[in-house]
Formats: C-alpha cells, sequence, structure tokens
C-alpha cells in the first residue's frame, strides 16, 4: 500500500461511511450505509467490517493497511472504549477499537468524531494554519474538537469537545439525548431543528430553509429562530476558549448562506466586545471531514492518542 492513504470510518449516529483517504484528505474510494444504531454494538461493528470489505474490494489487495476509526462519544480513545454513547445502542463500556480489529483483521485507531473531523479539517481543510480554532459539527448531534495553541485538546480520558452537552436552555428546554433538558444539542442540532421545521408546519427542515430563502415569512422567522439558537452555543464556545477561527461542518452547515449572516449579527450581540470577529466559516471538506481525519490519526501518528494496553 502506498505510505500515503489509509482505510478511515466515520460512524455517525445517522449514517456509516468508509474510504481511503490520503494524507492531503482527498477520498479515492467510499462506500456508505445507514448506520444500525438502534440494533445494538455488534450490529454497529458488523456494519463498520462490510463498509471497509467494500472500500478494501475496490482498492485491491494493499500491504500493510491501517483503520483510523471516529465514532460518537464518549469515547475512551487511548483504551479504545466506548463509554457512554447516548446515540448507539450497546455503545457503553464496549471495546470498540479490539472489536473493530476483529472483525475487520486490521489494527485501528480510534478517535472521538468531533476532535477527529477538527483534526482533519486543521491537516486538511478551513483549519489550515489556524493556531486557535475550534470545529463545530451540527449534524444528528453537535459536537466539537478544539485546536488550541497548535495543538489538539483532548482532556481528561480523550473528551474534551462535547460542546453539544453546553446548557443554552435548562428551564423548559428539550431533553437532550443525555437526559439533561436544555443542552445545544437538544435545542440546536439538526434532529432539533427538524423537530421543530416539522411542528412549524414544514415537511422538514430542508423544506423550511428553501421556504426562507423564496422570502416566506414564516420560514424566514423559523430559520432566525434557529440561528439564534446555534448563536447561543457559539457565543459560549468563544468566551470560553477565544479563537480565532470557528469552522462549521455537519448538515446544518449547508444551510449557511442563508443563516451566517444572522449567526453573525447573534454571535456579535452576545459576546464582548474583545471577543467579536471571530472568523466563522464552513467546513472545507464538508462531509468528509471525520473522514479525513481518521486517516490522519494512522498517517500522522503523532496525531493520534497513545494506546493504553488493555481495557482497565
Amino acid at each position: 500500500m502506498p505510505g500515503d492513504a489509509a482505510l478511515a470510518v466515520d460512524v455517525g449516529g445517522t449514517r456509516l461511511r468508509a474510504a481511503l483517504v490520503d494524507v492531503e484528505g482527498r477520498v479515492m474510494h467510499r462506500h456508505a450505509m445507514l448506520t444500525p444504531a438502534n440494533e445494538g454494538a455488534e450490529a454497529v461493528v458488523d456494519a463498520i467490517a462490510t463498509a471497509c470489505r467494500a472500500v478494501m474490494a475496490q482498492c485491491g489487495a494493499m500491504k500493510d493497511l491501517k483503520l483510523g476509526l471516529c465514532a460518537p462519544g464518549p469515547l475512551d480513545a487511548r483504551r479504545g472504549v466506548a463509554l457512554a454513547t447516548p446515540t448507539i445502542r450497546g455503545f457503553t463500556g464496549f471495546p470498540l477499537r479490539q472489536a473493530v480489529e476483529e472483525a475487520v483483521g486490521l489494527p485501528a485507531v480510534i478517535e472521538n468524531d468531533g476532535p477527529c473531523a477538527a483534526l482533519g479539517e486543521w491537516m486538511c481543510g478551513a483549519g489550515r494554519g489556524a493556531a486557535d480554532f475550534v470545529y463545530v459539527t451540527i449534524s444528528t448531534g453537535i459536537g466539537g474538537g478544539i485546536v488550541s495553541e497548535g495543538r489538539l485538546l483532548r482532556g481528561r480520558l480523550g473528551l474534551a469537545g462535547h460542546i453539544g452537552h453546553i446548557p443554552i436552555r435548562p428551564e423548559g428546554g428539550a431533553t437532550c439525548f443525555c437526559g439533561q433538558p436544555g443542552c445545544w444539542e437538544a435545542e440546536a442540532s439538526g434532529s432539533a431543528l427538524t423537530r421543530k421545521a416539522v411542528a412549524a408546519g414544514f415537511a422538514g427542515l430542508a423544506d423550511a430553509f428553501a421556504a426562507a430563502e423564496a422570502g416566506e415569512s414564516q420560514a424566514m422567522a423559523f430559520a432566525a429562530a434557529a440561528a439564534a439558537d446555534i448563536a447561543l452555543g457559539l457565543a459560549a464556545v468563544i468566551h470560553v476558549l477565544n479563537p480565532e477561527r470557528i469552522v462549521i461542518g455537519g448538515g446544518v452547515a449547508n444551510a449557511l448562506p442563508l443563516l451566517g449572516p444572522m449567526i453573525r449579527r447573534n454571535v456579535d450581540a452576545r459576546v464582548l466586545p474583545p471577543f467579536r470577529g471571530v472568523d466563522i466559516v464552513p467546513a472545507a471538506l464538508g462531509d468528509d471531514s471525520g473522514l479525513a481525519g481518521a486517516a490522519q490519526l494512522v498517517l500522522r501518528p503523532g496525531s493520534a492518542p497513545a494506546a493504553d494496553e488493555g481495557l482497565a
């Protein structure tokens, strides 16, 4: 195998994707499928193996192929254990790395999805050249990854970046996957905004945003409220981390041409004057941020968490 390519897997709460990815983040082959998130950990591992085999079949025999994988957390990446992932049934104290290595037959490195996508954008995308930036994914949930002073922050157990659980509406807010009321994820993720769009009478989130772009008044009010809720979490992130740039990925990033100016106004209205002017930009790699980061875990070993021996 060329030394500058790896098998990468991005496990999402809705979709699971595998690809051969090079050191520049370019995807050469890919296979996507739905994540069997409600069928248990073993079903998810079987799906990972199926996707990996599909990619390897496209690539042909490749020597010394290694696997980098990102998945929703919380994961203890050093031990390779899914600790308590609320969006995937059975990902509680589950030895994910070991199970994937046995199912696929390749050595693997795993990482939480937010930091992994941040790594991809930092090395290959919109985070290039930034010493201080935050990657925010707004998709099924909300996650994040943090680069501070030129290094990826992992925190205790490698769990830094779970920004979706910032409480923005703890009194009367929607209940989050984690069980708490009013988390940012419960109010402004793609899932939350879809729920709100349907409750407002739209067919779905894309329908609401399309109507807003067409100037329909109810849809414009919905979009303004969505932008305000997104900005609540961003303002907290900016005050705590003081980044020079925020990179937004996930499905909702596709609506940034509509939402971006409203998010900008709301953020600047909520942060202290010295914190204004932070660049807020879409992910350059789109949906491939996680795949690019997963590849970097094995292609640039210094970026990966040091593995601990065993699971104890």
